[in-house]
């Protein structure tokens, strides 16, 4: 094996740990934050709004930072500073957990995750190239996956012993596998140019201004679908979490580790297989196939009342959200192959996406709200 070969294979072996580890730190404390906030006396309404302000700063900057990556050489920086912020404003949530503190860390938590996947995707591609891009990318989403399961399973008994404390730990301990990974990047191997669309024969006179970009129908017509979809799907778990907590008593961390070690054990096994069928049928079939989870795990949460409807409910909730882990961003690569301009595409489909995920948090918890009071204010049986 020739020293540049093996130096890429030890590359992409890094960049696989980094998404593994990246996975606990990308959402920061994750549906955690929510049952603590709630056992700081919040109630569903003001955790709902807290975390629209991290969705919201998320789909500001998804699009200035996508084109960021796409111009910049330091997409490991990049990550570093993303991973340092994220681990410490979640640091500060525990030592002030009131709404300004708690709403200023996750807008800063917002941005500084909305940086990762462009940058993420432009080292990727500047390994792989177009023609490896699809299966790189399912292992980067099975890797990252598996990260989430077993950060979960870690989070799930260190929170039973110890409490959020143990949780907020693993969260450090997990960036410092990060930086470690990062610095196992040999950065002479990421080509930028193919990380951003271009290759030899493109001429930079025929790189398209962002304006044209952003008005490409079939890259808005994927960011409309994906709003839809994180409309309905994102509040799910979190108010699924907080009512199994306020109905049956159930251990809210050993709880929530549970929903997500379900979902992201069927993420990883989806992600693999979905790689596969991309390369054979292309990436469209694959959003039809995800889209269609969702009706059906938003009927079985919303039917069946019991702490083990989670099961199929994140059952479906992987099936979705492995699928789309790799399609997004394979099908916007496609897309704008040769356009000098992927990384923003991608910053630009999270923020039309990241839009229906804010506003989903914010209504899907007004919409709690109002049942509580239509169930309290509901005159008695006689």
């Amino acid at each position: 094996m020739k020293t540049t070969d093996f130096s890429k294979n030890k590359s992409l072996w890094a960049l696989s740990l980094l998404c593994f580890s990246l996975a606990d730190i990308q959402d920061g404390l994750g549906p955690f934050l929510g049952v603590y906030l709630q056992q700081q006396k919040w109630n569903a309404e003001e955790i709902g709004y807290v975390m629209t302000l991290g969705g919201l700063a998320g789909l500001i900057f998804a699009a200035p930072l996508g084109a960021f990556a796409d111009h910049t050489k330091k997409k490991r920086l990049i990550i570093l500073l993303a991973a340092l912020c994220i681990i410490i404003s979640s640091a500060a949530v525990f030592i002030n957990s009131s709404f300004a503190v708690a709403g200023f860390t996750k807008i800063l938590q917002g941005a500084a995750a909305a940086a990762i996947p462009p940058a993420l995707t432009g080292i990727t591609l500047g390994l792989t190239g177009q023609t490896n891009f699809a299966e790189q990318l399912g292992k980067n989403e099975a890797w990252n996956h598996a990260g989430n399961a077993s950060t979960a399973i870690l989070c799930g008994i260190t929170g039973y012993l110890f409490g959020f404390t143990g949780i907020l730990l693993i969260l450090f301990f997990m960036g410092i596998s990060a930086i470690l990974s990062l610095w196992h990047i040999n950065p002479k191997l990421i080509n930028h140019n193919l990380a951003r669309g271009l290759d030899k024969t493109t001429n930079p006179a025929d790189i398209p201004a962002i304006h044209h970009l952003l008005t490409n129908k079939t890259l808005l017509l994927i960011g409309t679908a994906l709003f839809f979809f994180h409309l309905g799907n994102a509040a799910l778990l979190p108010l699924l979490g907080q009512s199994a907590v306020a109905q049956f008593q159930v251990n809210p961390a050993f709880y929530t580790a549970g929903t997500i070690i379900i979902a992201q054990c069927t993420m990883i096994i989806t992600a693999l297989l979905a790689a596969k069928t991309a390369q054979k049928q292309g990436y469209i079939f694959l959003f039809y196939f995800a889209f269609s989870a969702l009706p059906v795990r938003g009927i079985i949460a919303g039917f069946w009342i019991n702490p083990w409807n989670i099961i199929p409910v994140q059952i479906l909730d992987g099936i979705g959200a492995g699928i789309l882990g790799v399609a997004m961003p394979g099908l916007v690569a496609q897309i704008l192959n040769k356009s000098g301009h992927i990384n923003l595409g991608i910053g630009t489909v999270l923020t039309i996406q990241g839009i229906g995920a804010a506003l989903s948090n914010a209504y899907g918890c007004r919409l709690h709200l109002l049942d509580v009071l239509h169930k309290r204010c509901r005159p008695s049986d006689v």
